[in-house]
C-alpha cells in the first residue's frame, strides 16, 4: 500500500491495489493480505543520493524521530503520520465497504530496526502501533481489518487486544525447505493466549511432510516476490 502514502502521492506515485485486491476476493475467491510500506512525510524525507523517496520507508531515507513524535517534542511530524493514518483509512474503507475483509500487516519488522517505525526502539513503536489501532478502529469504523502483528521480538508485542495473527517473516535462503520450528516456537512465546501463527513473508515453502513431523503448524505463508524498484511518474 505504499504509494498510497502522502509522501508517494507527493512524487506522483499512483496505486490499483485497492481495485487488485477487490479483484483477487471477489472474483478469484482469494484471501487479502496488505502491507504498508509506509513511506515518510514529504517533509521529513531525505530524498537525495542513495536515498530517494520510494526509499523513505527505510531509516536510512527518513528524517522522522519517532521517538520525539511520540513524546510531544514534534507536533508537526506527529499530525503528518495522523493525516496518512487518516488517508489510509479512506482507502481501506473502500474494501470495508464493498465486504472485502482484509488481513492487515502495518508496521512490519518493527525489531529488525530497519524501517523508520522501528528505528527509536520499542516504546515509540509501541505507542504508534497502538495508535493506530484505536484510529483505524474506533474513529475510522473500519472492522474489516484482521490485524497481523509482525514485530518480531517479545518486547514490540503490544497485547493481545491488539492482535488477531502473530506473522513471523524468514528468509533462510535457497533451498531451505524445514517447517521453521525454531521460530515458530519463538512466536509462541509472545503471549499466553492462544494466537493463530504465520508465515507472513517467506522464501521457500516449507516442506508440508516436515510440517506435519515436527507438528509446527504455521497458518499460511506468503512467499514475497522483491520487486526492485515501484513504478515512478
Amino acid at each position: 500500500m505504499g504509494n498510497y502514502s502522502l509522501g508517494s502521492k507527493a512524487h506522483g506515485a499512483e496505486s490499483k491495489t485497492v481495485e487488485y485486491a477487490y479483484d483477487w476476493y471477489k472474483n478469484a475467491g482469494g484471501i487479502v493480505q496488505l502491507c504498508w510500506h509506509w513511506t515518510t512525510p514529504e517533509d521529513y524525507a531525505v530524498n537525495a543520493g542513495d536515498q530517494p523517496w520510494y526509499s523513505s520507508f527505510y531509516k536510512e531515507g527518513s528524517k522522522l524521530d519517532l521517538d520525539k513524535i511520540m513524546n510531544g517534542e514534534d507536533d508537526a511530524a506527529y499530525q503528518l503520520l495522523m493525516d496518512d493514518i487518516d488517508n489510509m483509512a479512506n482507502e481501506l474503507a473502500r474494501l470495508r465497504d464493498a465486504g472485502v475483509p482484509v488481513l492487515w500487516r502495518p508496521l512490519h519488522e518493527a525489531a529488525g530496526g530497519w524501517f523508520w517505525w522501528g528505528a527509536s526502539g520499542a516504546d515509540a513503536y509501541l505507542q504508534l502501533y497502538k495508535l493506530m489501532y484505536e484510529r483505524l478502529t474506533n474513529v475510522h469504523g473500519l472492522n474489516n481489518l484482521i490485524w497481523v502483528w509482525n514485530g518480531q521480538d517479545a518486547a514490540w508485542y503490544p497485547g493481545d487486544e491488539y492482535v488477531d495473527i502473530i506473522g513471523e517473516d524468514i528468509y533462510p535462503g535457497k533451498h531451505v525447505y524445514t517447517s521453521q520450528a525454531a521460530r515458530f516456537i519463538k512466536a509462541l512465546s509472545y503471549t499466553d493466549t492462544r494466537k493463530l501463527i504465520t508465515l507472513s513473508e517467506n522464501g521457500c515453502i516449507p516442506d508440508p511432510e516436515q510440517l506435519v513431523r515436527d507438528n509446527i503448524m504455521w497458518s499460511y505463508w506468503l512467499s514475497l516476490i522483491h520487486i526492485s524498484e515501484p513504478t515512478r511518474h
